[in-house]
């Protein structure tokens, strides 16, 4: 059965219809993950990076200057522009993020936030997107929730979990309750599940 990642889960949730069908088979018939491939990795394992060894936030003005994809180097830079943004003057610290997967109709869906952060004081364990299109709140409200459930049994009590946009500069924490909007995710994930063998 399907193994997903927390944004595959994302988009075919804000999706209706046919689209919905057509994002499910693209998510089935995509060629194996190639690190190669993915857009943002660079970036993502460099934010990464300069929080766990302690760096500070200028250390992000070295990511540019080492690409030579030039599709990179314009979204790195607005994507590096608004997590100064975020950074700010915030006195920050690092912890090793939890990790963990939900399963529901055989579907699994891998929950990997990128970042444990100490800001202020706070443990927040965050979850970044970088793409550029708006993001829906059907995003805002469904990452926070999966992370919640999910990662909750191996977070410090008083941990709170969040989606960044980091483009935007803005964190999302969780905001609604996780009861009804499991039962949501559930109808999606059984959705797939149904749809698979078929597409």
């Amino acid at each position: 059965m399907p193994n997903l990642t927390l944004s595959d889960v994302v988009d075919v949730f804000s999706k209706a219809g046919t689209p919905k069908a057509t994002k499910v088979k693209q998510i089935k018939n995509r060629a194996a993950y190639q690190p190669a491939t993915d857009f943002y990795r660079t970036l993502r394992s460099a934010i990464v990076s300069i929080h766990a060894n302690g760096k500070d936030r200028s250390a992000l003005d070295g990511i540019v200057p080492s690409l030579a994809d030039v599709k990179k180097i314009g979204n790195y830079q607005d994507i590096i522009d608004g997590y100064k943004k975020f950074w700010g003057k915030k006195v920050v610290g690092w912890f090793d993020p939890p990790r963990g997967s939900y399963s529901h109709a055989g579907v699994d869906v891998l929950v990997n936030p990128e970042l444990g952060l100490i800001i202020d004081g706070k443990r927040i364990v965050i979850k970044l997107y970088f793409k550029a299109d708006e993001i829906t709140k059907a995003r805002i409200e469904l990452v926070p929730v999966l992370m919640e459930v999910v990662l909750r049994a191996n977070c410090q009590e008083g941990d709170l979990v969040a989606l960044l946009d980091v483009r935007k500069a803005k964190l999302y924490y969780l905001g609604v309750s996780t009861g009804p909007a499991i039962g949501m995710l559930n109808a999606e994930l059984a959705y797939v599940a149904a749809l698979w063998p078929s597409v």
